[in-house]
């Protein structure tokens, strides 16, 4: 009888036990829950903005969220402004930059093709100073000499228009005053005034540059 009451008072102790545990388990979880709850709320209250709560706080708050919306909408107006000016300077220079180096690579030889016209003038004057009827009277030496000139000169006719050094020769043309210099100037008849009527010197054009002005005669108009 007394074991039977000292194992029926250890299965009673051991359930008021297990159950007493559970109760303070899950009363102990609510309270961490609840304090949890009311933490994160008053944080989230105390951090986020009081709200309104008449008509007229409603009114006065939307009339300040629409002025900020105003401003920012002018705001992103003045800086897409200033963007698209900043891309257009940007394409501006760069399309300056580029003429400038395109430029630089055409006319890059400009003055070494001012010295060669020199001697291209003195090859021409060379194969024209010498008359056919001399040639024949003066053998095959004197033909073949006449002869490589004329062949050099053609040559370099050939290069200079390879690197785009153009002759002007403007003769029966209308005067131009960016391509050509006037000498003189000579009624002739037939001739309307200011047109070329005699090229003194052969003018020429790099890339369509004038590097040389043609030296002309232009006719003018009749007196009577």
């Amino acid at each position: 009888m007394t074991s039977l009451t000292v194992c029926s008072l250890g299965r009673i102790a051991r359930f008021v036990s297990e159950s007493t545990l559970k109760t303070l388990r899950t009363n102990l979880y609510k309270t961490s829950a609840n304090y949890y709850s009311t933490e994160q709320k008053t944080a989230e209250s105390d951090s986020g903005d009081k709200l309104p709560t008449t008509v007229e706080e409603c009114h006065k708050h939307i009339e300040v969220l629409t002025a900020e919306i105003v401003g920012l909408k002018d705001q992103v107006k003045d800086l897409d402004d200033k963007y698209k000016r900043a891309l257009a300077d940007g394409e501006n220079v760069r399309r300056r930059m580029m003429k400038q180096v395109e430029d630089a690579k055409s006319f890059a030889i400009q003055s070494f093709c001012k010295d060669l016209l020199e001697v291209a003038d003195t090859l021409s004057a060379a194969a024209e100073s010498v008359p056919e009827s001399e040639v024949s009277d003066g053998g095959a030496a004197l033909r073949s000499l006449r002869d490589g000139v004329k062949l050099t000169r053609a040559q370099l006719t050939q290069v200079f228009s390879r690197h785009g050094l153009v002759a002007v020769s403007p003769l029966r043309e209308k005067f131009d005053p960016n391509l050509h210099e006037a000498l003189f100037q000579q009624e002739v008849e037939g001739a309307e005034a200011g047109t070329v009527v005699a090229v003194s010197k052969v003018g020429y054009k790099l890339n369509d540059r004038c590097v040389r002005p043609a030296l002309v005669g232009v006719a003018k108009g009749s007196s009577a």
